[in-house]
């Protein structure tokens, strides 16, 4: 991915080549980050250009994005709250136990159920929850990452060198040069067909590097509805957190 250093600011994009495009077009959104939108013939020292020129206004755009984003309410991991996995909401049970040492977190029968020193404090509490859960996320959603990882590298002919979830702030998955893909823990709180167009997403990068009309070409022959499946994530992204 291009990354250009504007000041103290490391700006990253993506490069969408189209033949119809006579200019550079910047589009900016949240969770997918910054996407140009260029002519075929255009050179890289162009684009750098053109990103150096355009730099202070994309980031005025990131900035107002962020504040008009309206995410839920954090979650406070007390009994009755809902968390959702693979696009379903499941309640949280929370117990107190005398004499525990630390915080423990399981999945039985449809809920989570925690249980917590008897005297920890709600703030220590909510800390040590919020790291179990994404543990907790982090290595179921590994499992079925797996499960649809062979579906769809036979599918796609792609063979990825690594397929892992981790933390990304700003980007629900990145393909690296060598072959690399790394997915935003998050997702994995979508339904199935939005995990699904993320993995897709990024594998259709290991035969296309940038966003052109080949590229999306090809992620509408194994998805025919990927934009049905964008939209939704662009709409419904922001709540796929626990902060």
């Amino acid at each position: 991915m291009p990354t250009f250093q504007y000041g103290t600011t490391a700006i990253e994009y993506d490069i969408e080549y189209a033949d119809d495009k006579k200019d550079v077009s910047i589009i900016v959104e949240w969770m997918e980050g910054i996407r140009l939108i260029a002519p075929k013939d255009i050179t890289t020292k162009q684009i750098e250009g053109i990103v150096q020129k355009k730099a202070p206004s994309i980031l005025q755009k990131l900035k107002e994005i962020n504040e008009i984003t309206e995410p839920p309410s954090p979650k406070e991991f007390v009994s009755g709250e809902k968390f959702t996995y693979l696009g379903r909401n499941y309640r949280l049970k929370v117990y107190r136990e005398e004499g525990l040492q630390k915080v423990k977190l399981s999945f039985t029968r449809g809920r989570f159920i925690a249980t917590v020193p008897d005297k920890m404090n709600e703030y220590e509490k909510r800390q040590q929850l919020m790291e179990l859960f994404k543990t907790w996320y982090l290595e179921h959603g590994k499992t079925k990452i797996q499960s649809r990882l062979k579906l769809y590298c036979t599918k796609m002919g792609v063979s990825p060198n690594d397929v892992q979830l981790k933390e990304q702030r700003m980007r629900w998955g990145t393909c690296t040069t060598e072959g690399n893909i790394y997915l935003n823990w998050r997702i994995i709180m979508s339904p199935m067909p939005i995990v699904d167009y993320v993995l897709v997403h990024e594998l259709a990068h290991l035969k296309y590097l940038n966003h052109s009309y080949e590229y999306w070409n090809f992620v509408r022959s194994i998805l025919p509805d990927y934009e049905q499946r964008k939209e939704w994530l662009r709409v419904n992204g922001p709540t796929l957190t626990l902060e």
